[in-house]
């Protein structure tokens, strides 16, 4: 049967689930460090200390050990996760089911990562952390590797993969502002239930809106409409060969952890940069970050635009090193007499224009790069390659994780905090040069030939 292009309130619906989970990560990725490794100003609030603090191996933090395990833990599995959803045989499709099955187990995993590791001693809820850590991964992985492999089937043509990346693009820094909602919200309760609880009380209702936002694509989508429901009968290790033999994918992976390094670095410092280094109260993080949406909101129409004429690697590259100045300039933030609003005013202003562009098309960059490998091989493995991007985020997230529980142990007065902003240029950096290695003309090229082949009708008229 003839599948169906995907129609604009098909991506709208699809996008809501990125609002979802991009809402759950960010809940983690921002505030799992601050709840149990918390500032000074923090513990002078009323903070309890529930696990180890300080170094305790080979310049590492119990935290950054924990969270860098269970992402690599969580990367090893998505492979094994994306090889199940490529090879599904079920009614409703390849992916659906997964994101059906396990929204639910994702959000709840989420609230226990925050309550659990607090019910005992320090060992307790040292090993706690870590367990529930692994659970929250895990459950993470089951749902968002099967939901981004429908990106390249419900973006079947050039225009369409830039339209869902920026759909998707718009509802993940959404999802991500809300999460910084967290201490805005706990304000309301922390009277009366404690700073810790309070915090964990936001947690659950933000869990649950995010459940509701994943179920939205679960139960409108029809998959079988839209997508090649086909199984794959490649066995898992063949498959993840085959992907990480693509050269062009080896360098979009490379520039990839380089990216998730710097932007992860940069995420989880928010709130001690806002608090410690400018010197601003903690509510002020969601005031920046919603900012600094807004502002990348506005670029989303150009850059989709320049995107179709231009192409998407220059737009990639630029952005990469635009962020280098954005990190550099958060770096000296608080300093030089410059009022606190003003620095937070302009890193938010600054890092707004790349993360518009990085938030939109590395994932049609991937789409384009999956058809790319499907013609040459002739088998549909987006699965697999969503899964393997995932193991670029997780594994630039936990060596971000270590690199930032460890910098930011350093000195006094902040200098740590500084640290670690320098340190996420430098990936920056290093991430924008693999990038421009990428040759996105030699495949377009394949992708358009082929498809002329097959309709005789060219995207270019």
């Amino acid at each position: 049967m003839e599948k169906k292009l995907a129609t604009p309130s098909v991506l709208r619906n699809f996008a809501i689930g990125q609002l979802g989970w991009a809402l759950l990560s960010g809940v983690v990725s921002n505030w799992l460090l601050y709840f149990y490794m918390p500032s000074e100003e923090t513990i002078a609030a009323g903070m309890p200390l529930f696990i180890t603090q300080g170094i305790v191996f080979a310049g590492m933090t119990i935290i950054g050990l924990i969270t860098a395990l269970c992402r690599l833990v969580d990367g090893f599995i998505d492979p094994f996760i994306a090889s199940k959803s490529d090879s599904l045989n079920h009614p409703l499709g390849r992916r659906i089911p997964f994101l059906r099955w396990f929204a639910i187990p994702f959000g709840i995993m989420t609230v226990v990562v925050f309550t659990v590791p607090g019910l005992g001693g320090e060992v307790f809820n040292d090993v706690a952390l870590l367990v529930c850590l692994v659970a929250f991964y895990v459950t993470l992985s089951l749902y968002c590797t099967p939901f981004n492999a429908l990106i390249p089937e419900l973006g079947r043509t050039q225009e369409l993969r830039v339209n869902i990346s920026t759909y998707i693009s718009v509802t993940y820094f959404l999802g991500t502002a809300f999460a910084y909602l967290v201490p805005t919200i706990a304000g309301v309760f922390e009277g009366a239930f404690g700073i810790a609880n309070s915090y964990r009380i936001t947690v659950a209702i933000l869990a649950a809106v995010a459940v509701a936002c994943m179920l939205v694509p679960a139960y409108t989508i029809d998959e079988n409409l839209y997508a090649e429901t086909e199984p794959s009968t490649t066995p898992m290790g063949a498959s993840v060969m085959k992907t990480f033999s693509n050269k062009q994918f080896q360098v979009f992976e490379v520039s990839d952890i380089l990216y998730w390094v710097a932007i992860t670095m940069f995420q989880t410092g928010m709130p001690f940069y806002v608090t410690s280094l400018m010197g601003l109260d903690e509510s002020m993080n969601f005031v920046l970050f919603a900012g600094m949406t807004l502002v990348s909101l506005l670029f989303y129409a150009p850059v989709n635009i320049m995107a179709k004429k231009i192409g998407k690697k220059r737009l990639v590259a630029f952005a990469f090193f635009f962020f280098c100045v954005a990190f550099a300039i958060t770096s000296v933030c608080g300093k030089f007499g410059i009022p606190a609003l003003v620095w937070g005013g302009a890193v938010a202003v600054l890092a707004a224009i790349p993360m518009a562009v990085l938030g939109i098309l590395p994932q049609a960059v991937l789409a384009d790069i999956a058809e790319f490998d499907a013609v040459n091989t002739g088998e549909n493995r987006e699965g697999m390659f969503y899964a393997a991007r995932t193991f670029s985020m997780t594994l630039g997230q936990s060596l971000a994780m270590i690199l930032f529980s460890s910098i930011a142990t350093m000195g006094a007065g902040g200098i740590g905090y500084r640290a670690t902003a320098l340190v996420a240029t430098a990936f920056c950096l290093l991430g924008g040069l693999v990038f421009l290695r990428y040759d996105e003309g030699g495949v377009l090229k394949v992708i358009t030939a082929h498809t002329e082949a097959l309709t005789g009708f060219s995207e270019k008229e």
